[in-house]
């Protein structure tokens, strides 16, 4: 459901919790990987062990500053971390090393697209923390068992200004996040792992009001499909609540995949409740200017850069620079043909056009793509240089996809390589000529229709390897000539 036409608009706030791509945990040595047996990656630190003390992993505070610059964050120079209070088996400490009232970056903000339309979206705070562990239960033994190789895995908490009113800007903004996180090098952002989740607060108000109306949280959402339908239910749900006179009660919700609903999970807690208070194990952090400048020169370039540069410096479309911005593997393919062959466009259409097609049909990644960029690069000079026609490439491609060669070997076995020499195709056109007197006379009589026809047959000869614009120029020449 959306609000548009109706009495109430929404008021939505995305807190995005993004997994780091470390190899250690962010205050433990263990391993911060996903996929290994149960407690694997577990150390006294993780294990909350008495005179286990945390140490600060360097490079989570990198990424950190990192994703701060890319969000035009301010970056606190001086920042702490904070213990959060609650009691869940996952959390072996009884509480969570987090960030509280300094975190490492504030007051930023993201620009996404919906439909065409830019919207900006602030960013209230990004600060560091630690993953808790995992429940597994298990419905055979009826008991919970508990998993703590994810338990201080790095997180970044992302916290947007209440900015949002609908689901499509939410999910939007999402992947506008990933698509950033992903171009950093800062993590992978895969959903289905647990590397991007996100809870979304939502409240509705009456249309035209600036006072925030009672919210609900909906906790673990992994999907960009699943945060669009849980907040579009959890807006009409509300709706009906103070349609029928009630009011919003204040609480953490569940959404439940199968059945599209929210439900309660408990009421909703507020800072208060986790009793915040500094961590007396970890010292304050300082971060100098130095760094910060060191960081930000070594940053790779972000998703709005590359737009910018393939749609003015290469005029690309929009559309198209979008689309070969939407993962960093795209452009990095893209670019890697390009310098092969110099064709910005035509590079833009082979890769979009023929290589995305083939990979969606097989379901694959341009990561597992059998042709190299610098084949397809080097099949598209091959085109502008005048040695294959573009039919004949597209023959030659198919044979790329299936077998990963070069276009080179390709169109020697197959003796594609197109004829270019002038005497030979004047020769072969003359011969046509010669073998069809009747249509050259309906030609001359008239019927400049039978122009097509000759060149086909022009092409028929020479078994589609003749130059198609050289067969147009000499078969145009001969005609005038027989003209007189």
């Amino acid at each position: 459901m959306t609000l548009e036409d109706t009495e109430y608009e929404a008021v939505i706030g995305l807190e995005v919790h993004l997994q780091l791509a470390t190899n250690s945990k962010i205050f433990a040595p263990s391993s911060a990987k996903f996929g290994g047996e149960v407690n694997e990656y577990i150390d006294p630190v993780t294990l909350g062990m008495p005179g286990a003390l945390p140490v600060l992993n360097k490079k989570t505070v990198e990424y950190a500053v990192m994703l701060g610059l890319a969000l035009k964050c301010e970056i606190r120079r001086e920042s702490h971390f904070a213990r959060k209070h609650y009691f869940y088996p996952d959390l072996p400490k009884g509480y969570q090393i987090s960030q509280y009232d300094e975190p490492l970056c504030e007051r930023g903000q993201i620009t996404i697209d919906v439909d065409g339309a830019e919207r900006t979206i602030g960013i209230t705070r990004i600060h560091m923390e630690e993953d808790a562990g995992k429940n597994i239960h298990d419905a055979r033994t009826g008991c919970s068992l508990v998993d703590l190789n994810r338990a201080g895995v790095p997180l970044l908490e992302i916290v947007s200004e209440p900015d949002i009113r609908t689901p499509q800007e939410a999910g939007q903004y999402l992947r506008t996040i990933r698509q950033i996180a992903r171009f950093l090098g800062i993590s992978d952002g895969n959903m289905e792992e647990g590397s991007l989740r996100c809870d979304a607060n939502v409240s509705l108000r009456p249309r035209g009001s600036l006072k925030f109306g009672t919210r609900t949280e909906i906790k673990n959402l992994n999907s960009f499909k699943f945060v669009e339908k849980a907040i579009e239910y959890e807006m009409a749900r509300q709706a009906s609540v103070l349609r029928s006179g009630n009011k919003v009660i204040q609480a953490t919700m569940l959404f439940d995949s199968a059945t599209g609903t929210t439900r309660v999970m408990r009421t909703k807690e507020d800072s208060a409740d986790y009793r915040y208070f500094p961590d007396p194990d970890l010292p304050a952090l300082l971060v100098e200017d130095s760094w910060i400048s060191a960081i930000k020169e070594s940053m790779p370039k972000l998703p709005s850069e590359f737009v910018e540069e393939l749609t003015k410096k290469f005029s690309l479309s929009e559309y198209d620079a979008q689309v070969l911005t939407a993962e960093r593997a795209h452009i990095d393919y893209y670019l890697n043909v390009y310098n092969v062959c110099s064709n910005p466009k035509a590079a833009c259409n082979w890769v979009t056009s023929e290589l995305f097609g083939y990979l969606n049909k097989d379901g694959k990644t341009i990561e597992t793509s059998p042709v190299k960029a610098a084949d397809l690069g080097e099949l598209i000079r091959l085109i502008d240089a005048d040695e294959i026609s573009g039919k004949m490439a597209k023959i030659v491609f198919e044979e790329m996809y299936t077998t990963s060669q070069p276009p080179a070997a390709i169109i020697a076995a197959k003796g594609l390589k197109q004829i270019t020499d002038d005497s030979a195709i004047e020769k072969l056109v003359e011969q046509v000529l010669n073998d069809n007197p009747t249509q050259i006379e309906q030609y001359l009589g008239g019927n400049e229709r039978l122009f097509g026809f000759f060149v086909g047959q022009a092409m028929k000869v020479s078994g589609g390897s003749a130059n198609p614009k050289k067969v147009n120029d000499f078969i145009k020449a001969g005609l005038e000539k027989r003209r007189g």
